[in-house]
């Protein structure tokens, strides 16, 4: 088989969001762009369904809804508070909010506090 120049491939993935190349591929569930090295989820490309409603991700790009349960990634310390939640702590039935920290919830030794969705990952 000969080089042609050219990927099949390469005409359905999309462009860079930050530089705009068209040279991006994928690597398993990531899209790389090797123009400006950035790095985005593979469905994150795909529209939410309706516009206008917000779509929270976790730490991996997985969809989060209220009532799901989630896993805090790193140990988060409390502002005011001596206190550290600690990483790998299951936080269940969260809610989800608009702000800057975009989960309610009960944190069991902790009480309600809110959490960015970054910080975490769907169980």
């Amino acid at each position: 088989m000969a080089f042609t120049g050219k990927d099949n491939n390469m005409s359905t993935l999309p462009a860079c969001p930050q530089c705009h190349s068209e040279l991006t591929y994928e690597d398993g569930s990531l899209y790389i762009c090797p123009e400006c090295a950035h790095e985005w989820p593979v469905h994150a490309s795909a529209a939410p369904a309706e516009e206008g409603i917000k779509v929270y991700r976790d730490s991996a790009g997985n969809v989060l809804q209220d009532g799901d349960t989630v896993s805090v990634i790193k140990d988060l310390k409390l502002k005011g508070s001596a206190g550290v939640v600690k990483m790998g702590t299951k936080v269940k039935n969260i809610r989800l909010v608009d702000g800057d920290h975009d989960i309610d919830c009960k944190i069991d030794g902790f009480g309600a506090m809110s959490l960015k969705s970054e910080f975490v990952k769907k169980v």
